[in-house]
């Protein structure tokens, strides 16, 4: 990941339709969903939608699978964490506690879950 890389990212993600998208997407790991179904969530045209999908896809954020005559499309994940990971490297001139509340703020939607039906 470079800093060109980073930008491309994030200028992807700095359109409403392409944020919302990716958002939806996210929500729908790992199975993805088929463009048109996005398209009908987001209540966007067929082919703005497929325009701002192959740019998510170019900007490293999507990946796509066909499958039978539908492509499916999943949020990569690996490619958002380049970029925030990217960004955070040098978190706060060496003294990595100080970004401990941004890591605080993921772990109730990311830290596994235990089995309340035990």
């Amino acid at each position: 990941m470079d800093t060109s890389d980073a930008i491309a990212a994030l200028a992807a993600l700095a359109q409403p339709t392409r944020f919302d998208a990716f958002r939806l997407l996210v929500t729908h790991e790992p199975d993805g969903l088929p463009a048109g179904e996005i398209a009908r969530v987001l209540k966007v045209p067929h082919n703005t939608m497929s325009t701002h999908l192959a740019q998510l896809q170019r900007a490293g954020l999507v990946t796509t699978e066909r499958q039978s005559r539908s492509i499916i499309y999943r949020a990569d994940l690996d490619g958002l964490r380049h970029v925030i990971s990217f960004m955070l490297k040098d978190c706060c001139a060496g003294h990595p506690d100080l970004c401990a509340p941004l890591i605080a703020d993921l772990t109730p939607c990311c830290s596994p879950r235990e089995d309340t039906h035990a």
